[in-house]
């Protein structure tokens, strides 16, 4: 491969690129519909279930931290939020696709409502006031946002967002993007579970003691 085929491309192109891959897949292979649970079968809000779509930097401490919390059935990492389809984990990195590395969690809204999931979880593990930043990680795919499925979900996301802000904690600007759900790609199996099969692995994600 040349070197030019690992030079970020204009995002124009790449998202006429993209279209015109989409076009020639076939029916299904562009990644789930955004509010499909992990493996598919479930969208936006069921009985006793709920998703939500969180990217918060590297997603292995997001997952190890999110599939603790009381009331959240199933967890999985991947890709969202770019353009280009069917992303690799190379692709994530300068800017290549757009997308950033989320998590997608499917809870019980009986248990944890989503105000909750954002307010008391979400907004603690990571720090939301560096753009393109968690620790040493350097990169858009390491932003922070909140990737609502359904209007109630964008209405709540923005208000905790304004109430996170105002409290004070985060001393700085939170720069959360809060935006529509789009096609979701699971990652590549290796990266599930990650900190599970490699206990004390690499994190850059705590709990602050609010």
């Amino acid at each position: 491969m040349t070197p030019d085929a690992h030079r970020p491309r204009p995002k124009a192109l790449a998202l006429l690129a993209g279209a015109a891959a989409l076009a020639a897949l076939p029916a299904g292979a562009a990644g789930a519909a955004p509010g499909a649970a992990p493996g598919g079968g479930t969208t936006g809000t069921a009985a006793g279930r709920e998703v939500a779509v969180l990217a918060g930097g590297c997603f292995w401490g997001m997952q190890d931290l999110l599939r603790k919390i009381p009331g959240v059935l199933e967890t999985e990492v991947g890709y969202t939020g770019g353009w280009l389809v069917n992303p690799r984990y190379e692709d994530t990195h300068d800017s290549r696709s757009g997308h950033a590395e989320a998590v997608r969690v499917v809870f019980d809204p009986r248990v944890l409502s989503y105000a909750d999931l954002l307010e008391r979880w979400f907004f603690r593990m990571h720090d939301p006031t560096t753009p393109n930043r968690q620790g040493n990680d350097v990169g858009t795919q390491y932003r922070s946002a909140i990737f609502w499925v359904d209007e109630a979900q964008r209405a709540t996301s923005e208000a905790v967002k304004a109430r996170v802000q105002a409290s004070g904690k985060w001393k700085g600007i939170i720069t959360t993007e809060i935006a529509k759900a789009g096609p979701w790609y699971r990652a590549e199996d290796y990266h599930q579970d990650y900190l599970e099969k490699h206990p004390g692995g690499y994190t850059c994600h705590w709990l602050r003691p609010w």
